[in-house]
């Protein structure tokens, strides 16, 4: 019996997010990041996510959003859902256009920089 050690598991889960995302995101509806940046503000995503989608801490740790690799069913399922303390948002609140126009405008944020960035860091 072969074990996987930890880069094997993350090598895998990452072609299988490829491979699905791939897929999923042929029926993905074109998002309008604009309207996107609007909603994420209107209903208040980033009292706990940032306004740049970095993550933040409120009662919990919300993880970054900026440059989400989740297809939109992934991410729709999550904002319908809403785990822990974030709250569920129903399609008469946020249509799943409304989901899609979020999902675009995260995808249009930078994200995180890389440590060689930050001479501090770097030392």
């Amino acid at each position: 019996m072969q074990h996987c050690n930890g880069k094997s598991v993350a090598a895998i889960a990452a072609l299988v997010l490829g491979i699905c995302h791939a897929a999923w995101s042929l029926d993905e509806p074109a998002g309008d990041a604009v309207h996107g940046k609007q909603l994420f503000s209107a209903v208040g995503c980033y009292e706990c996510h940032g306004r740049a989608g970095q993550g933040g801490r409120f009662n919990y740790s919300a993880p970054a959003l900026a440059q989400t690799p989740l297809p939109l069913m992934a991410f729709k399922a999550l904002v319908r859902t809403g785990p822990n303390d974030m709250p569920a948002y129903a399609e008469r609140v946020l249509s799943d256009q409304d989901v899609a126009d979020i999902l675009a405008f995260l995808r249009s944020l930078p994200g995180p920089r890389p440590t060689k960035d930050f001479p501090l860091l770097n030392q």
